[in-house]
Parts: structure tokens; C-alpha cells; sequence
């Protein structure tokens, strides 16, 4: 009886065997038709007992099921793609163990051709502003190629395009922990017969330069990314609402680049949305004691300030770009607002005065140092106009104060100037 039962079971096991073949070759059949979809059906319906098979034949189950997968995914089902590198990695950790490499090579192969296609497939999702898409290919592209970890710093910087804080926030990190710098270097040389620099390779260079054909040979390195990875970790916390990890990251930023300005207001601006107004104040004098004729600085400084209600330092930061830059449009609007928003502000206040006569008067008086505001912004802009007579942000908000104060006489001049 006993040896009865064996011999049944052995003939399951034979029978389990055979069922496997045959859906391999039904596979194989499917994907010479150009049906991966039937192939994968096939392959999936072995599942099950493929773990009972012997390595060999595992190891072919698994390259075609990675075949389907792949031929799947280049017909547009992109969650293939990772299914098809499971299946690529199998085969590598099956015949690895096993000391054979049959289908080893063709794996690596077809992971090298996917690695391609999810490149060129990233770029033009990044070219149509999907960035997203272009982020998960991108770093789909870096699991298959870990080497190429350029391909994960362009993941990051898609992934922010996107709005895809959290992966962008994932991949920075990743950047970070394997102390990716991005360096890299050009190597030209100039072309003796038609004076233009060319680049290439540093070996076809030399070579170009030792045969005479080329001279003047340079190597260019390019900056290092990790000031900008630790910047955008910082950055991206803040944009989260995870203010405690952003101090740190500022920190980790400012260590990396010290001399980065912007790094200084982006913490300065933390901390006045924190509350904390001293150490706002104290980082804002950092800021402008590390580049005081610094024309955008003092601009920035000004509009953060201007932000956060602070109107006098804006003022200040203001008159103090156009000391540098008479010029800086920006900044002349910028300081012309200033005045605008502080007599708004009395605007408000004068609204909830009441009808007595103590009300009446100081509703008198408020309008009079409104009136005074608003005309101290006009005048900034007339004197910019005088050198800038074209130009339609400075006309339109002129246009607004006149209206605002009730000058019909001014309104109507702009108004005409404006071609209205």
C-alpha cells in the first residue's frame, strides 16, 4: 500500500513537471506572435509549483516571464517594467547560486535596453511637464543601474517639478547618504584648422592634441550638487510643515555652503513663520552683513521683510538696493508698495472709528497721513518714470494711487500714457 501512495505522488511530481514545460512553451509560442499578454497568462497559471522545478528550468521560467513583462511594458504598461526586473533579478540570484549563467547575460542585457528606454521615456514626460511620470522612470532607471546616480538626482529634481514632495524628499535623502556630489569633467581642446573648442573624451583629446590636430587643452569641473541637495532637503521640510527637521537640514546646508545668502533668508523666514522673531531678526543682519552691496540680496531682503508686515525694514533694504542699482524696477515698485500698504493699513483702522466728534478728527487726521503715504508712493514712481517712461508696471500702479486718492487730474495722465 505504502508502495502504492510513492509511486501516485511520484507520478504528481512528473505530471507537475510537464504541466510547467508546457506552459513555458505556450509562452514561448505567445511571445513569437507578438502576444505577451497571453505569455505572462501562461507563465503566471505555473506559479505556483515553478519553486518545485529544477533551477535550470526556474531559471528559464523566470527570463521569460521577464520577457513578457518587458514586452508589455514597451507597449505602454509601465508597472511591467518592475515586474520585468523582478523577474531579471531572479534569473541572476537563480543561476548565481546554482553556478550556471544561461540566461544571465540575456537578463543583464534586456535590464540595460530597459534602463534606455525609461531614460528616453523620462525625458520626454519631463519635455511635456509630466513630471511625475518622469520622476518614477527616472528612479526606476537608478534601481536598475545603481552606478548611474545621476539618473537618482534627476529623479529628485522631477519629482519637485511635480509637486511630489515626499519622493523628492526620499530621493534628496538617498543623494545625501551616498555623498553624491554630481562632479564631472569636460575635456576640450582646440581644433587648430578651425579655431573652435570642441569636447570630447580625455583620451581622444590627448590624442588629438599629441597629433598636432588640436591645441590648448582644458579640463573643466563642474560644481559640486551637494550644497544644493542639503538646500533642497532643507526646503522641502519647510514646505512640509516639518519645521524641526528643516532647522536641522539648514544647518547641514549652511555647513555645506556657508556662503550661500539664500540659505540665510530661507532660515530667517522659518523662524519668523515659527514665531520666533529675535532669531528672525538676528538672521536677517547675517544676511545682509554677508553681502552689502549686493543689489538682489538687499531686493530679497526687502520682499521678506515686506511679507512679513516689517514695512520700514523693507523700506530701508529697498532705498538701499537703489542706492547700488537706480535702476532695479523691482525695487522701486517694492518701495512705492510700501507706502501703499502702510496708509491701507490706516485705511482699516479709520473704517472702525464712530460719528463723534473726537472720532471725526482723528478719522480727519488718519486721512491726511493716508493721502501723505499714498503720495510718497506716487512721487517714487514719477521720478522712475522719468528714465523709464514705457514702462507698464510702473504706469498701472501710478494709474492705482491717483485712483485711490481721488486725483482725477493725474488718473486721466497716466491713463492716456497708458494708451487707455
Amino acid at each position: 500500500m505504502r508502495t502504492k501512495i510513492l509511486i501516485l505522488l511520484a507520478l504528481g511530481v512528473s505530471t507537475m513537471g510537464i504541466a510547467q514545460k508546457d506552459e513555458m512553451k505556450t509562452a514561448e509560442r505567445a511571445l513569437k506572435d507578438g502576444d505577451a499578454a497571453a505569455a505572462k497568462a501562461a507563465l503566471l497559471s505555473a506559479s505556483s509549483t515553478i519553486g518545485s522545478a529544477k533551477e535550470k528550468d526556474q531559471a528559464e521560467y523566470y527570463a521569460l516571464l521577464g520577457n513578457a513583462n518587458y514586452d508589455l511594458a514597451q507597449k505602454g504598461e509601465f508597472s511591467a517594467f518592475q515586474e520585468a526586473v523582478d523577474a531579471y533579478n531572479k534569473v541572476i540570484e537563480i543561476e548565481e547560486a546554482d553556478g550556471r549563467s544561461k540566461y544571465t547575460s540575456v537578463a543583464q542585457e534586456k535590464m540595460g535596453q530597459m534602463t534606455a528606454d525609461l531614460v528616453n521615456a523620462a525625458v520626454e514626460d519631463n519635455q511635456n511637464k509630466k513630471f511625475s511620470e518622469a520622476a518614477q522612470k527616472l528612479y526606476m532607471s537608478y534601481t536598475l543601474s545603481p552606478k548611474d546616480t545621476v539618473y537618482l538626482y534627476y529623479a529628485a529634481n522631477s519629482a519637485v517639478n511635480g509637486q511630489d514632495l515626499e519622493n523628492a524628499l526620499k530621493y534628496y535623502k538617498e543623494l545625501k547618504e551616498l555623498d553624491y556630489n554630481g562632479e564631472s569633467v569636460t575635456y576640450t581642446a582646440v581644433n587648430v584648422e578651425s579655431g573652435e573648442t570642441e569636447t570630447m573624451d580625455k583620451g581622444t583629446r590627448d590624442l588629438y592634441v599629441k597629433a598636432g590636430t588640436h591645441k590648448d587643452p582644458k579640463e573643466e569641473v563642474s560644481p559640486s550638487k551637494k550644497p544644493e541637495i542639503v538646500k533642497n532637503i532643507a526646503l522641502i521640510y519647510q514646505q512640509m510643515g516639518e519645521n524641526e527637521k528643516a532647522i536641522e537640514a539648514y544647518a547641514d546646508a549652511r555647513a555645506e555652503n556657508p556662503e550661500d545668502v539664500n540659505l540665510v533668508l530661507g532660515e530667517a523666514n522659518l523662524y519668523y513663520a515659527m514665531g520666533d522673531k529675535e532669531k528672525f531678526k538676528e538672521l536677517m543682519g547675517q544676511a545682509s552683513a554677508m553681502a552689502p552691496d549686493n543689489p538682489d540680496l538687499l531686493y530679497n531682503i526687502g520682499v521678506i521683510n515686506m511679507e512679513q508686515g516689517n514695512l520700514e525694514d523693507a523700506r530701508d533694504a529697498y532705498k538701499k538696493a537703489l542706492a547700488i542699482d537706480p535702476g532695479y524696477i523691482n525695487a522701486l515698485l517694492n518701495l512705492s508698495t510700501t507706502y501703499v500698504n502702510e496708509g491701507n493699513g490706516l485705511i482699516d483702522e479709520m473704517n472702525q472709528l464712530g460719528t463723534s466728534k473726537a472720532d471725526i478728527e482723528k478719522y480727519d487726521d488718519l486721512k491726511d497721513k493716508k493721502d501723505s503715504l499714498f503720495k510718497e508712493g506716487a512721487a517714487v514712481l514719477e521720478d522712475a518714470l522719468q528714465s523709464n517712461p514705457d514702462n507698464e508696471s510702473i504706469l498701472t500702479q501710478l494709474k492705482n494711487i491717483y485712483g485711490a486718492l481721488g486725483d482725477n487730474e493725474n488718473f486721466m495722465r497716466i491713463k492716456k500714457l497708458l494708451g487707455e
